[in-house]
C-alpha cells in the first residue's frame, strides 16, 4: 500500500474507530486486553490510555525501560496537539524531529507511531491510546487491534497492510 493509501486507512481509523463511552471500565479493558495480548504473543511494550488530565491505565511488559514511558509522554502529546493518530504524522511528514518554527520541542513532541485519539460519540477526541515498544507501524497496529475487538469489529477491515 502506498503512503497515501495508509494514510486514508489510517483517517478511516480515526474517523470510525469511536467508543460509545470512555471512562474507568473501558480503560481498564482495553488495557488489560492489550497487556493480555502482550503477555501471550511475548511483546515488549507500555500501554498507556488516558483523558488529556488524567492517567487512567498504565502497563509494561518485561522487556521495556524508563525510555518507553518517555516516548508514550511525547507520542500523546503529539496527538493531542495534532488531533491525529501519531502514525500518521509518520506518514504525512516523516520520522523528522519537529522544526524549531514548528514550536512542538523535539523534548516534548515526536513524530513516531503509537499514539492514537480515543473519540467518543457526541464528544470527539477525549483522550489518547498509546503503545510504545515496537516498529511505530506495529505500535499503531496493536492500539487499532485493541480499540477493533473492544468494538466488536473485523481487525482485517482496519489494519494497514505488513510492510
Amino acid at each position: 500500500m502506498a503512503a497515501a493509501e495508509d494514510i486514508a486507512r489510517v483517517k478511516q481509523q480515526e474517523q470510525e474507530l469511536i467508543l460509545p463511552r470512555f471512562d474507568d471500565d473501558v480503560a481498564f479493558a482495553l488495557g488489560s486486553a492489550i497487556r493480555a495480548r502482550a503477555l501471550a504473543e511475548g511483546l515488549s511494550l507500555v500501554v498507556d490510555i488516558r483523558t488529556w488530565d488524567r492517567q487512567m491505565f498504565f502497563a509494561a511488559t518485561a522487556g521495556t525501560s524508563a525510555d518507553n514511558a518517555e516516548w508514550v509522554r511525547r507520542k500523546i502529546n503529539t496527538v493531542r496537539r495534532f488531533a491525529r493518530a501519531s502514525y500518521r504524522m509518520v506518514l504525512e511528514r516523516g520520522e523528522a524531529p519537529f522544526s524549531p518554527q514548528s514550536g512542538a520541542d523535539p523534548a516534548d513532541y515526536v513524530i513516531a507511531g503509537g499514539g492514537f485519539p480515543l473519540r467518543v460519540a457526541q464528544a470527539g477526541i477525549v483522550g489518547c491510546l498509546t503503545i510504545s515498544g515496537l516498529p511505530g507501524r506495529d505500535d499503531h497496529g496493536v492500539a487499532v487491534d485493541a480499540l477493533c475487538d473492544h468494538l466488536g469489529l473485523d481487525r482485517a477491515v482496519y489494519a494497514l497492510p505488513a510492510q
